[in-house]
This record gives structure tokens, C-alpha cells and sequence, in this order.
């Protein structure tokens, strides 16, 4: 990378790092610490809490999108995190589980993840584009892996209530990255012809990888529903879930690095890809089994895979989806991408929660089982697309821009 390349990718990465561990702090006590809450006892009513931000993401990741196309990516930005910001706020300060909802639904609507990936691909070739991604899915990474650690020993401090105030002040931080760490916005995409959105919807490739971030954001929120609770019963604490996470989270970061990079540069990046999806299929699988007869050593080892391949997809992901994007359409591509990624979160809450209540715990892993078979199908035939671009595409392209 160059060095305005790397200056992109590490204040980017921190702002969406910073952003997601607000988020993460929640997730591993949420189900738990809900049940200090009026009604907090239904996990559907907890569910609904969790996935609730993934709808009103869904609804405005498009938006923002389109909208930092037209009139700047950083000017977005920092509005969501306004708004992101008071969501965070709002529900430090609830006493109800609507209070809940209430304040998850405003987070959700700071919704500028395309935003953001749109800047990082604006700011960054081809050719380096997936180690960019990457580091973004690394910190992203990083910092769930932290919040295993942290979560419990601040809910035992602060409640949940402290958490959210925690996630505020980690939004509004993110404004100053933005400001003074994030190197000056590009304006090409400004001055090039716009795309429709119809555009970006007729898109084959794309549309396969809008399938896929549905499906891999809708088994993560959705295991996580059942998860701590299995934990729990097989005798490990909530205080000590990490001891569980944190290897399974770092010893997957060395198996994507050691992975995803060099097979990509081979040429092998759709078999690893395709490899990872069914390898959270198999976790899945796993778990209806380890559901029935909770054991530590079983359910670390199921997390790790798990974590192996989430990884490797979440980070080749947006990269791909930037890649094979038309330019002068990527940030309405990727909002679209991120509306189906939102949109993932919230089934996965809404629905985890509700099939957890009413056909149990292996009926819910079965879905997300079947879930993952069925994008393992949608993904089969696709086509990685080329990192790098020949000196006659680079001019096609730029004679295209101007």
C-alpha cells in the first residue's frame, strides 16, 4: 500500500472498529442483562431488541448510500454517527424494554457502513483492495474480540445501561477520526456519470454477493441468541465466556492470513470462499448436536471454525462487491449491500428470537443450517474478480470517468 492508502485503511478501519465495539459490548450480555427489564424474559421480545437496529439500518443504508454519491461520503458519515450517537443514548437512558427497541431502532439509523466502504474503496486500488477490506474485517474482528473480554466485567460495573453510554461516547470519537485521521475525500466520484439503481439490482454478481451478506449477518445474530445461554449450561460462567472467544477469535485471524492473501493472489479466492460457506454450514450442523448435550471443549471448537470462516467472508466480501461494482454506481452498490447486510441482522434477531422460542434451540441451528445451504447454492457460480486491471482497462476506465 501506499502511504495515503494506509493512512485510509487505518482510520477507516478505527472508525469502524470504534463503531462496532459500541455494538459488540452489547451483544455477548444483551440476552442475558435484558432480563433486569420489564419483560426482558421473552426471548422474542429480545430478539426484536437485538435485530431491531438491523432493520432501520436496512432502511437507510440505501439512502445514505445514493446520498454520499451526490453530495460527499465524509458529510454522511458524520451525520450517522449524530445519529448513531443519540440512538446510543437514548437507550443508556431507557427503564423498559420499549426503551430498548426505542433507542436500538434510532442507532440503527446512523446507517453508514456503505458510506464508509465507499470511501475506503474511493481511497484505494484495485489491487490492494481486499488487504484493505481486510484490515477493516480484522479490526472489526479485533474488537469483538475485546468486547468478549470487556463486556461482562463492565455490565457487572456500569449494567447495560453504561454499556450504551460507553457506545455513544465511542460514536462520537469517531467523528474526530473522521475529521483530522482520514486522509482528504477524493471527488472523482463526484464529477463521473451517475448509475441507476436499476442498474446495480440487474447485477448478477452483485446480487449474489447481496444474498450472501444477508445470510452470513442473519446465522451470526441469530446464533447468538441461543449461544451464551448454551455456555452457560455447559458450566462456564458469563464472566468467563471469553476464555472461550478470544482463542477462537485471534487463532482465526493467523488462519485467514495465512489463507485468504496468498490464495487470492493465486487464484484461488472462489474456492475459498465457497470453502468458508460451507464450512459455517458444517458449524451450524455442529450445533444442533452440541445444543442437546452442552460441552465446553465441543462448543470452543465449533466457535473456532465458525470464526475461521466468518473472517475470510467478511472480509472478501465488500471487497468484491467494490470491485465488480460499476465506478460511478459503487456507493449505490454498496448501500444496497449493506441494506441486505442490515437487513440480515435484524432476521437474524427477529427470527432467532422467535424460532428459539417456539420450535427450541436445535430447530434454530436447523435454520441456519438450511440458510446456509441454500446461499452455498446461490454462490456456486460465481467468479472472482481480478485484482488487478490491465493498462488498457486503466485507460478505458478513465477515458469512461471523464
Amino acid at each position: 500500500m501506499t502511504a495515503l492508502e494506509r493512512r485510509a485503511s487505518l482510520s477507516l478501519a478505527a472508525i469502524f472498529a470504534s463503531r462496532m465495539l459500541g455494538l459488540f459490548l452489547v451483544l455477548p450480555v444483551f440476552a442475558l442483562e435484558a432480563g433486569r427489564y420489564p419483560g426482558g424474559n421473552d426471548p422474542e421480545t429480545v430478539g426484536l431488541a437485538m435485530g431491531i437496529y438491523g432493520l432501520t439500518q436496512g432502511i437507510l443504508q440505501l439512502p445514505y448510500g445514493i446520498a454520499s454519491d451526490r453530495f460527499g461520503r465524509k458529510r454522511v458519515i458524520a451525520l450517522g454517527l449524530v445519529v448513531f450517537a443519540a440512538g446510543s443514548f437514548v437507550a443508556a437512558a431507557a427503564s423498559t424494554m420499549a426503551g430498548l427497541v426505542a433507542g436500538r431502532a434510532l442507532q440503527g439509523a446512523g446507517a453508514v457502513s456503505a458510506a464508509v466502504t465507499a470511501l475506503l474503496a474511493d481511497q484505494t486500488r484495485d489491487e490492494v483492495r481486499t488487504k484493505a477490506m481486510a484490515l477493516v474485517g480484522a479490526s472489526i474482528g479485533l474488537m469483538f474480540a475485546l468486547s468478549l473480554v470487556a463486556a461482562p466485567l463492565l455490565a457487572s460495573v456500569v449494567g447495560l445501561a453504561g454499556l450504551f453510554a460507553v457506545t455513544g461516547v465511542l460514536a462520537l470519537g469517531c467523528i474526530a477520526i473522521l475529521r483530522w485521521g482520514s486522509p482528504p475525500e477524493p471527488r472523482q466520484h463526484r464529477n463521473v456519470p451517475r448509475g441507476r439503481l436499476s442498474e446495480v439490482l440487474r447485477h448478477a454478481p452483485l446480487l449474489r454477493l447481496d444474498v450472501g451478506v444477508f445470510v452470513l449477518h442473519a446465522v451470526q445474530l441469530a446464533m447468538w441468541v441461543a449461544l451464551p445461554a448454551l455456555l452457560v449450561q455447559a458450566g462456564l460462567d458469563k464472566e468467563n465466556h471469553w476464555q472461550v472467544y478470544l482463542p477462537a477469535v485471534v487463532a482465526s485471524f493467523l488462519v485467514m492470513a495465512f489463507t485468504l492473501f496468498p490464495l487470492e493472489r493465486r487464484g484461488y479466492l472462489r474456492a475459498v470462499f465457497l470453502c468458508s460457506v460451507a464450512a459455517m454450514g458444517l458449524v451450524q450442523i455442529g450445533l444442533v448436536f452440541a445444543s442437546r448435550v452442552p460441552h465446553i471443549a465441543l462448543l470452543a471448537g465449533l466457535l473456532f471454525v465458525f470464526f475461521c470462516a466468518f473472517n475470510v467472508l467478511e472480509a472478501s466480501q465488500p471487497s468484491m462487491t467494490s470491485r465488480v461494482a460499476p465506478q460511478h454506481a459503487r456507493g449505490a452498490a454498496l448501500g444496497v449491500y449493506n441494506t441486505l447486510q442490515s437487513l440480515g441482522f435484524f432476521t437474524g434477531g427477529a427470527v432467532g428470537g422467535w424460532l428459539a422460542k417456539n420450535v427450541g434451540v436445535p430447530g434454530l441451528f436447523t435454520a441456519c443450517a438450511l440458510l446456509m445451504a441454500v446461499w452455498l447454492v446461490v454462490a456456486w457460480p460465481m467468479r472472482a474478480p481480478r485484482a488487478v486491471q490491465t493498462a488498457e482497462e486503466v485507460l478505458a476506465d478513465e477515458a469512461r470517468a471523464t
